[in-house]
């Protein structure tokens, strides 16, 4: 469909009819009833909405609106409710969320129930005696929490043997960074006491210094984790994917992020899309270390390709500061077990290794997405910028530093300087506000996390994430997160740091349609846009901000087709791991997760 140009959305209805066309254009849906929040400084509310064809055909007054109606025209009262942009997800996994989805879940409150070793093994047990998993030969469990833990620590080998010394188990910490597996799935790993920690990584050990303890951190853990799934057949991956994908749906998000994608997952991703168009858009950021191959066409584009295209690469630089493994210019407040006083954590690789990528995706021409959540690895990324610029000038790159957790006030000022995007988490702020405070960073550092009221007062722009499946990719969290920043024990992390609630709207919306170079298509209400939208039950913009949490995402629809609507029996939204619907019970089903040879990894 031609594109009409933004002009339009400001002219009376009788224009957009006319650069429509000579005739009438009738809407094929039209919404009445309740708030439209545009997110178009231009006109930020209307009345009334007109779809066709999957684009906005006019946005305005109601009896302005209402004369595109005709016999066949669905008309839609939105009794009270509110009708936004589509959420747009300015980084997450969304295939690796559908692995979230078909875990057990270890999740602390809210969005789970573990909050003691004694119940992480309880929830281990259930989900092993569901016989849908009981055959997968592995128990996983995915988003345990030592911060959340009662124990405030991470579980031993021998704990994870108490739900089984047979069968492997395997449970990844909410960070995604770090896992612990008894001592089978070691034993299957291929990890004893003399394995040597893989560069970028470690393996904690027991008081003996040798033997592993079950925790393993970053390369040690993706060392394992990688090989185990890309051994799923088509069937199982694709079965994945679409569980995540119906996740971030359930959320109001219409565009989703794979913002790591090995080479298997981008190809299940593409092949599924060229079976049929995909509920809903994925753009997939390949992984430049392993999956280069796949930064081409016909998978790399900057259009979709029914939902689905590769839009450039991303470079990992270090680990999760809530996981203690994120690189430092200044010592963690309490160093993780077996570290000394004055640890920082690590790099994932080397200044001159960093420095190659970044040349390499500035003279291909690919955004780069790079993973800084320490200060150490954003100085590395910037310092890495500035020596490509030197050598090739500075172009639109759209370069995005993910996460910028413990951006400095002078880093952000060079996002500035060298048109960095920042993609920052505020959701530590309430999932691990507290944990920062009292044993990661302490004091101001706490304090600044995610800096969006510096990149504000800068006259930035920016968007906020969830790091899905990190966090759940609960929308409506995030917001909160963003223009409250208050803690699970109502700590307030970074009063300065606050943001508006427009702001924090556009930080899912407009702000991340610029992000992926889409603001022309995305992100806002407006005449030639695509037909995006979610459905709430309040109006953000009108709440108390301390209740936006509690808001609820009612319909999402995608170029004005329903792709979910809420069930008041489905609990698929706050439940996650196991058979909580059909849709989910066949997903596991077909998932034949595994069989123990898969976790063979030497050393």
């Amino acid at each position: 469909m031609k594109f009409l140009p933004f002009a339009v959305a400001c002219l009376g209805i009788s224009s957009v009819a006319q650069a429509t066309s000579p005739t009438k254009p009738y809407a094929q849906t039209i919404y009445i009833g309740g708030d439209i929040v545009t997110v178009n400084d231009t006109a930020p509310t209307a009345e009334a909405l007109a779809e066709k064809n999957g684009r906005i055909l006019a946005v305005g007054k109601e009896s302005d609106v209402m004369k595109l109606r005709d016999s066949n025209t669905k008309v839609i009262n939105l009794n009270g409710k509110t009708l936004i942009p589509g959420f747009i997800d300015g980084h997450g996994h969304v295939f690796n969320t559908g692995i979230q989805a078909l875990s057990a879940n270890l999740l602390a409150a809210p969005d789970g129930n573990v909050k003691d070793i004694a119940s992480l093994q309880a929830a281990l047990k259930s989900w092993m005696n569901k016989p849908e998993n009981s055959r997968h030969g592995i128990i996983l469990g995915f988003g345990y929490d030592d911060s959340q833990l009662a124990e405030q620590r991470h579980p031993t080998r021998q704990e994870l043997g108490v739900v089984s010394q047979d069968i492997p188990v395997l449970v990844i910490h909410q960070s995604g960074h770090l896992a612990t597996l008894n001592s089978k799935a070691l034993q299957l790993a291929g990890f004893t006491a003399e394995s040597k920690n893989p560069e970028g990584g470690n393996i904690r050990r027991e008081k003996d210094g040798k033997m592993p303890n079950g925790v393993l951190e970053e390369t040690a853990f993706f060392g394992v984790l990688i090989p185990l799934f890309s051994k799923l057949n088509e069937k199982e991956n694709e079965a994945i994917f679409r569980a995540g994908m119906k996740l971030y749906s359930s959320f109001g998000y219409t565009t989703a992020q794979e913002g790591r994608a090995t080479g298997s997952s981008v190809q299940t991703m593409y092949n599924l899309a060229q079976q049929s168009k995909l509920p809903i858009d994925v753009a997939a950021y390949a992984d430049i270390q392993v999956a280069q191959d796949f930064i081409k066409p016909p998978y790399y584009s900057s259009q979709y390709n029914n939902g689905f295209r590769v839009a450039g690469a991303k470079l990992n630089l270090d680990g999760s500061p809530q996981g203690k493994t994120a690189w430092l210019t200044k010592p963690y407040l309490v160093p993780p077990v077996g570290q000394k006083e004055g640890y920082k954590g690590y790099p994932s690789m080397t200044d001159e290794k960093a420095a190659e990528y970044i040349e390499l995706a500035q003279t291909k021409g690919w955004q780069l997405l790079t993973h800084v959540n320490g200060d150490a690895a954003i100085d590395q990324l910037l310092k890495g910028i500035e020596a490509s610029e030197k050598k090739h000038g500075i172009p639109d790159r759209g370069f995005v530093a993910i996460h910028a957790q413990t951006a400095r006030k002078d880093q952000v000022e060079t996002f500035k300087r060298l048109g960095v995007f920042p993609s920052f988490f505020p959701m530590h702020t309430f999932y691990w506000g507290d944990w920062h405070m009292d044993s990661v960073l302490g004091g101001e550092r706490a304090q600044n996390i995610s800096p969006t009221g510096w990149a504000r007062d800068l006259g930035m722009i920016y968007t906020s994430h969830h790091d899905s499946p990190v966090a759940l990719p609960n929308s409506m969290r995030v917001y909160s997160a963003t223009v409250n920043r208050i803690s699970r024990t109502g700590r307030v992390l970074g009063p300065k740091q606050k943001v508006s609630a427009i702001d924090g709207l556009k930080a899912q919306t407009l702000w991340a349609a610029t992000q992926y170079k889409e603001e022309k298509n995305k992100g806002s209400l407006e005449v030639g846009k695509l037909a995006d939208f979610a459905i709430l039950s309040a109006n953000p913009l009108k709440v108390a901000p301390e209740t936006l949490a509690d808001i609820e995402i009612l319909e999402t629809v995608k170029e004005g087709q329903t792709v979910y609507k809420r069930d008041e029996q489905s609990t698929a939204s706050k439940e996650m791991g196991g058979c909580i619907d059909s849709a989910r019970c066949q997903a596991i089903a077909t998932t034949a997760m595994i069989s123990a040879g898969m976790l063979h990894h030497s050393h």
